[in-house]
């Protein structure tokens, strides 16, 4: 079944005319936040299946929000001293000579598994602000 849905430009216009353009950007900027904290945590719950000394979970990082061709947004990385950076991309596809490790495809099924979370985190917060 297909939805098609009419009049969201007009609904931004009619938000950013009620509450300015610099608090419309606040508040997505708060449920971007609230947002990538339920991913995150999704992922450090995903990471809890392979993990050893835990520094790919300790080192998820969420950076600022950002302005993108799509619009506003967050970037998830590892960043710290472990370097962990370098083992998730490895985690993630495998390699030829490992091409199934324990963590293959955590990034994504965290990412699937928490589209419901994420959106429902973001309704809420549009709702409480607006």
């Amino acid at each position: 079944m297909a939805v098609k849905i009419t009049g969201l430009p007009a609904l931004q216009e009619a938000l950013q005319a009620r509450y300015g353009q610099a608090r419309m950007q606040e508040i997505m900027d708060h449920a971007l936040l609230e947002g990538g904290e339920v991913i995150k945590k999704e992922l450090a719950q995903n990471f809890q299946s392979f993990k050893d000394t835990g520094a790919s979970i300790k080192e998820i990082t969420i950076s600022e929000p950002m302005v993108s061709a799509a619009g506003r947004r967050r970037e998830i990385h590892w960043v710290g001293p472990d370097d962990r950076y370098r083992l998730i991309h490895i985690n993630e596809w495998g390699t030829i000579k490992n091409p199934n490790p324990a963590g293959k495809g955590k990034v994504a099924a965290s990412l699937e598994g928490g589209k419901k979370a994420y959106k429902r985190v973001i309704k809420k917060v549009m709702e409480s602000e607006l």
